[in-house]
């Protein structure tokens, strides 16, 4: 266990990059990401070969280039380039290379025909694929004081203890004003992350300041949108994906979801490198024109993962497919599950060919009941049967 506070009073982006990345940051340590949280890629191999079947797909939209790409965007140790190389067909492998983007050092165990980068490549065609990313890209908290006012939360380094700063202001108060607006404890906040929604909520929708009530808090997203637009603009073709825990315009969290995972619980967020720190991603604010969201359920049940229990006549046939299979079945559950991994949300922006998963795989999926369908630019999309 790391502790790198020095006591010091300053804002979260600041302390959590240092908390994260510095030199002896919480993401440098050697048991990595997986000694720590459970994610898909750990969870199971079937969400290696599920992106496997994506890329085959972006493969076919791009008319099988010479050379295709797969980045794996905050790789960890490399767990699903690695096993998503290893899932692809002979003669789409023969084609494909894999990049893996981590600030950490590069494993010694990796195979060497991974390139290790720090910054995703340039003017690539393939798959770019950020599995719970932007989730770990330093924001600014923000606080409404007494009088009203949105202030930056300041932190303590050392042991989390807070107060309040300066007053948003700039772009980061622009940012808040379109998309997520402090509002009051009376405030609605419909819905839930999997529902469809608007990439912008009209301007009479949005709370008064009548409306803000002291102690509301909010993540500000804008370096994450900054992020995620560098890492698509890398892609000269193809397709960009990033999946996460989030949430949108519609049902933002009134007091924020900024929290720490240590040794698979989640633990106050002291940024001292001894515990991760995250918070939920607003996906509608990082999609660009084009972009979409869907569930993470949706999504892996179109690329063939499914929790559906294999058929009893298979255990007198064949007791160990059976077995097999049972085990498949109970792993796709947790990828697809509600409530969990299954309700994260997957950004799909494609660059310079159709979206292989809405104009394909997913053309026919409906969008939930009640809820606009033809909306610019950002749809997230829910079979009826999975509304409630």
């Amino acid at each position: 266990m790391r502790h790198v506070g020095s006591g010091t009073w300053r804002g979260w982006r600041e302390a959590t990059e240092e908390a994260l990345y510095g030199p002896s940051g919480f993401y440098r340590g050697p048991e990595g990401p997986a000694g720590h949280f459970r994610t898909s890629v750990h969870a199971s191999p079937l969400f290696a070969a599920a992106v496997a079947r994506l890329l085959c797909r972006v493969d076919e939209a791009l008319g099988r280039p010479a050379e295709l790409a797969f980045v794996d965007m905050a790789a960890g140790r490399g767990e699903l380039v690695t096993g998503v190389l290893a899932a692809l067909p002979a003669e789409v492998a023969s084609r494909a290379r894999g990049y893996a983007v981590e600030r950490a050092d590069r494993p010694a165990v990796l195979d060497h025909r991974i390139e290790w980068l720090s910054r995703p490549p340039k003017g690539i065609t393939g798959l770019l694929f950020a599995n719970e990313w932007l989730d770990n890209v330093p924001v600014e908290v923000a606080e409404v004081d007494a009088t009203g006012v949105p202030r930056l939360v300041l932190v303590r380094d050392d042991d989390g203890a807070e107060r309040l700063g300066e007053p948003v202001a700039g772009a980061e108060a622009q940012w808040l004003r379109r998309w997520w607006p402090l509002a009051s404890e009376e405030a609605p906040f419909p819905g839930a992350p999997s529902e469809e929604v608007p990439s912008e909520v009209p301007s009479d929708d949005l709370p008064s300041k009548e409306m803000v009530f002291e102690g509301a808090r909010a993540e500000i997203g804008l370096p994450r949108d900054t992020a995620w637009a560098g890492a698509v603009a890398s892609l000269d073709r193809g397709l960009a994906v990033a999946v996460d825990y989030a949430h949108f315009a519609a049902a933002r969290p009134p007091f924020g979801t900024l929290t720490g995972f240590r040794e698979g619980r989640e633990t106050a967020p002291v940024p001292d490198g001894s515990c991760d720190i995250t918070a939920h991603v607003a996906l509608d604010a990082c999609a660009l024109p084009g972009g979409r969201v869907v569930t993470q359920r949706a999504a892996l049940r179109a690329l063939g993962v499914s929790g559906a229990r294999p058929a009893l006549s298979l255990a007198a046939t064949d007791p160990t497919a059976y077995v097999r299979a049972l085990a498949g079945a109970g792993e796709a559950a947790e990828l697809t599950a509600t409530g969990g991994l299954g309700d994260f949300g997957w950004l799909l922006q494609p660059v310079g060919i159709p979206n292989p998963m809405i104009d394909g795989l997913l053309a026919d999926e409906p969008p939930a009941d009640g809820l606009p369908v033809d909306v610019p630019d950002l749809l997230v999309d829910v079979p009826d049967h999975e509304e409630q």
